[in-house]
């Protein structure tokens, strides 16, 4: 790359890091002018140019990339010490150019407005409507598991695999959008990870590609978390970057479909998120609401929790570390463990639907 050209773009770098830290202050612009204004235009673009192929073609777009990078950095080894200059303006005009597109593709909308705020919820709440709201999540899931399954000892089995449920998923969010019209998904781009067994090895159940908007669930994870998670990926595409509210979104999509095993998907996973706060909370109330509910919830729960146990290995909890890093680095304090917020947006959520 010319000096010049690679000292202009590794230097764009100072300006983009400045300019995303003044937007972070003002989350109604970010949500006027690029969550509900650029982001969807760019968003349509990705899904009509990419959607219809049946790969994912943003991992195919990545193993070629990770090929460049070996093959350049073998190339240019000697230049780290005859050239190191020039070698470190080459690396970080790279990295600052992946660093804009990752923001102006997707990325901005980790400073779009809360959740709450859009939905017009609240995000607070007390254990009296934890306990109230779980109870109902208890009910709803043990009517689902009694419909689902031959007896309340037995995990349900889904009698479909993941490519009907990629190929339904869309039907949760057409009966969410009568609601919330703003979580229609119009465009599908959904697709299996080619990289499914390393994700599973490093611990994620899917992922969103931001620099080809293509939904990634694991294909190797149990199906009966595989509406919620797919539904997940969607929320991501939809523009909401926070994983507290994708998981949300996912479960509402997964509770509004008409498949009664989406449902059931739904609802046990938001009950397992407010059980385990209950747990932190009152652990004696805890176990009395525990075996309320059906043993074969518990099944697959613990199908899923098998799944992960049969793939721990020593980087997990690395990857797990990076990605906390990654997301308290964009505008989510609490990092991975922001997941557990998701509960007071179930609360309000639920506690104003009167389920």
């Amino acid at each position: 790359m010319p000096k010049k050209k690679s000292l202009f773009l590794a230097l764009l770098f100072i300006p983009t890091f400045l300019v995303i830290k003044v937007i972070s202050y003002f989350p109604e612009t970010v949500e006027t002018h690029y969550s509900n204004g650029i982001y969807p235009i760019i968003s349509k673009l990705s899904h009509y140019s990419l959607g219809w192929i049946p790969f994912s073609f943003g991992d195919v777009f990545y193993t070629i990339l990770g090929l460049y990078a070996i093959i350049w950095f073998v190339k240019n080894t000697k230049r780290i010490y005859k050239d190191t200059l020039n070698w470190f303006l080459d690396v970080f005009a790279a990295l600052s150019v992946l660093y804009l597109a990752f923001h102006v593709l997707w990325a901005f909308n980790y400073y779009r407005n809360p959740l709450h705020e859009n939905l017009n919820i609240n995000a607070d709440y007390n254990t009296e409507q934890l306990v109230e709201v779980t109870k109902t999540l208890i009910s709803k899931s043990n009517n689902l598991h009694s419909k689902l399954a031959k007896n309340d000892t037995l995990k349900v089995e889904f009698p479909f695999d993941k490519t009907y449920v990629i190929n339904q998923i869309t039907q949760g969010y057409q009966q969410l959008k009568t609601t919330y019209p703003h979580l229609e998904y119009k465009v599908e781009s959904i697709k299996n990870s080619l990289f499914s067994y390393p994700l599973t090895k490093m611990g994620f159940s899917g992922y969103l590609n931001p620099f080809t908007n293509e939904a990634q669930p694991n294909g190797l994870i149990p199906i009966y978390k595989y509406p919620t998670t797919c539904a997940h990926e969607v929320a991501h595409q939809l523009g909401y970057a926070a994983e507290n509210e994708a998981n949300f979104i996912g479960c509402l999509a997964s509770i509004n479909h008409p498949n009664d095993y989406f449902k059931y998907s739904g609802y046990t996973f938001a009950l397992r998120h407010c059980l385990a706060e209950i747990y932190k909370r009152n652990p004696d109330l805890y176990i009395e609401m525990a075996c309320t509910i059906n043993p074969g919830i518990y099944a697959n729960y613990k199908e899923v929790s098998d799944f992960w146990d049969s793939h721990k290995n020593v980087s997990e909890p690395v990857f797990k570390e990076t990605y906390s890093t990654f997301l308290k680095a964009n505008n989510q304090s609490k990092g991975i463990k922001s997941y557990s917020y998701v509960v007071a947006l179930y609360v309000n959520y639920f506690l104003e639907q009167k389920l």
